[in-house]
């Protein structure tokens, strides 16, 4: 298992370190592209290789024109190696160019899969985490270091081949150059790590200063981008003049974002003045060294020996300091895979041993004494609830916004866990169970309906078409009174839905989203079914009938509807009113009257707008 550090400015993050880092990208090419290691491993070598052969075969050309041979002799010689040289270039550009090429979009495409890894996670993630910033900030660094070529992942990818060649390129020059003199070696890395600790640092601070700083800042400008171009808002932003407003927030939000690229572009610059400033003193540390070598040595320096010393110490100290600054890249794009692993490794609250979904009907949940509060709330949003829903019963909870009605489905679903207290299924905590086994005990209406960017009959069914019950989602439609509406489609069941993916496609109403979502409940047949005010748009005595007529259509199966709307309960067994995050009242509606308590009070101030209404409706 990875070790790790916790991070002190977000508790999610997790530090693996460079090592670990090291072996996960390794592993995950292997699953993905496992050829990719091997064009990689040949991209490596020619490329090292191909760094220092002319300088070998300049030090022999030098020393053959400069020999005692005749010149016929010499231009033999010559010519065998300047063949030589060019086969030897030509099969090492040939196979770096061929591993060069096939080695790419096979990164690529191991990043893709990482990238799936990644859109799995966020779609099973627990969604009470999504709500905390800790949680949006960490993902927001995962897409981004697996969002790019030369970013997190696939930026380890590129660099760690770039290290293995720059690895070898310095142990060859290494040898030639400490044959030289040993001290150029010590003075060489002496600087050469000088100009890494600059980079080092530099890498360190852009990371803390600059990237991490800018990840709620990525956040803000995607809202404003969605929110400045999305048809959704069009209307508001006009009728309400928000153009000008609008533009001063995104603007605000982008002079932030420069502030840190500034800071970015400030801090590289002094760093590369300082590396070139080392560069230049081994330069002539190096000429000097040899200069000093050829007049103390002339008989033993020749001219091939110094040309082939000069390339190999002037080799040693750019493929040094090149390793080093990779290095130093290395170590940027780990710290970016901390980020992806670090979202990764967000755990499910799953049990380690669940027990069965009971796969009867006969379906009891039980609050006991139920407390919820969300993150830095400073009362709870729903207090000491205890509460039963038995099987077959039609419950409504009731009350005002905010009262906690959403809070308690939310909790009944296991969307949320509690903050104390407990719920069970027939006698057993639901956390004791899968979630996903637990989420298929449920059909869900919730107020606002999410349409998907696909055919209606996946909108309806929530899979693949092929794998769909066409004469079901039909059946379900016409229920739910979409019916007319499926009639007008040219492409009936196939008809795209939404813009945003075909140009053709066809956007509903608020009303048909709605209904949409009602065949999509009903289409799922799950023993519970659960509405949460999705009838808030329609007028009162339409959200009455159609409750009654969707009532009718769940025959036995358990129901809890939600509304701050009285007069469409009525035909529930049971009714519970929410106050202030309690439960105040429960009963049925009969009982609840006669109590002229809360409900009675708020349902006879309602009544009198259903009876009005209700006239008027009968006169028409």
């Amino acid at each position: 298992m990875a070790q790790f550090k916790e991070s002190k400015d977000n508790p999610l993050f997790h530090k693996y370190g460079f090592v670990s880092n090291t072996g996960y990208i390794l592993r995950k090419i292997k699953q993905y592209t496992p050829a990719a290691l091997v064009y990689g491993s040949v991209d490596m070598v020619t490329g090292a290789v191909m760094t220092y052969l002319w300088t070998v075969l300049s030090k022999f050309m030098l020393d053959l024109l400069t020999s005692g041979q005749s010149e016929a002799e010499r231009t033999h010689g010559l010519l065998i190696l300047l063949a030589a040289g060019a086969v030897i270039a030509l099969v090492l550009r040939v196979a770096k160019s061929v591993a060069g090429a096939k080695v790419w979009p096979l990164y690529i495409q191991a990043r893709m899969g990482l990238i799936h890894e990644r859109v799995e996670k966020a779609l099973t993630l627990d969604y009470e985490l999504l709500e905390k910033p800790e949680m949006l900030d960490i993902h927001e660094r995962a897409t981004r270091a697996s969002g790019s070529n030369n970013d997190g992942l696939e930026g380890m990818m590129h660099i760690l081949q770039d290290l293995g060649r720059n690895v070898i390129s310095v142990a060859v020059c290494f040898a030639a150059v400490i044959a030289l003199d040993r001290r150029l070696i010590l003075a060489l890395t002496a600087l050469t790590v000088g100009a890494f600790l600059i980079y080092k640092y530099t890498v360190n601070r852009d990371k803390k200063e600059v990237w991490d700083q800018l990840m709620p800042v990525w956040r803000r400008i995607g809202y404003m981008s969605r929110a400045t171009q999305d048809f959704d808002y069009a209307k508001d932003i006009r009728l309400f003049s928000l153009s000008g407003f609008l533009l001063r927030k995104q603007r605000k939000i982008h002079e932030s974002r420069e502030e840190k690229i500034d800071l970015h572009h400030n801090m590289w610059n002094r760093s590369a003045l300082l590396s070139e400033g080392l560069g230049l003193l081994g330069k002539l540390l190096i000429y000097g060294v040899l200069l000093y070598a050829a007049l103390r040595e002339q008989d033993k320096l020749t001219l091939g020996n110094f040309t082939m010393y000069l390339g190999f110490a002037v080799s040693f100290s750019g493929s040094l300091t090149a390793l080093l600054q990779r290095f130093g890249d290395y170590l940027r794009e780990s710290m970016k895979v901390d980020d992806f692993r670090s979202f990764l490794a967000q755990e499910d609250t799953d049990p380690a041993d669940p027990l069965p979904v009971p796969e009867n009907g006969d379906l009891t949940f039980e609050f006991r004494d139920v407390s919820y509060r969300y993150l830095k709330a400073e009362k709870d949003a729903l207090s000491g609830l205890n509460l039963t829903l038995k099987p077959g019963e039609k419950l409504a909870v009731v009350g005002l916004n905010g009262a906690g009605k959403t809070t308690m489905i939310k909790l009944l679903l296991r969307l949320y866990d509690p903050t104390s207290g407990s719920i069970t299924l027939n006698g057993t905590d639901i956390r004791r169970f899968r979630k996903a086994d637990y989420y298929r005990l449920f059909s869900p209406v919730f107020q606002n309906v999410e349409i998907f960017a696909v055919p209606l009959i996946e909108n309806i069914s929530m899979r693949p078409a092929a794998d769909s019950d066409r004469e079901k989602a039909a059946s379900c439609i016409e229920q739910a009174g979409l019916g007319d509406k499926l009639k007008e489609m040219k492409k009936g069941l196939d008809t795209e839905l939404l813009k945003v993916v075909d140009e053709d496609g066809v956007d509903l109403s608020g009303g048909e989203k709605q209904k949409l979502a009602l065949a999509r409940a009903l289409h799922k047949g799950a023993p519970v079914v659960v509405l949460d005010e999705p009838t808030a748009a329609l007028d009162a005595l339409a959200e009455k009938q159609l409750y009654e007529r969707f009532n009718t259509m769940i025959g036995n199966h358990s129901a809890v509807y939600i509304s701050h709307r009285l007069a469409s309960t009525r035909f529930c067994d049971r009714i519970a009113m929410f106050t202030d995050g309690h439960m105040a009242e429960y009963g049925t509606h009969d009982e609840l009257i006669a109590k002229n308590g809360e409900y009675a009070r708020m349902f006879e101030v309602q009544a009198q707008y259903y009876r009005e209404n209700g006239e008027e409706a009968d006169a028409e």
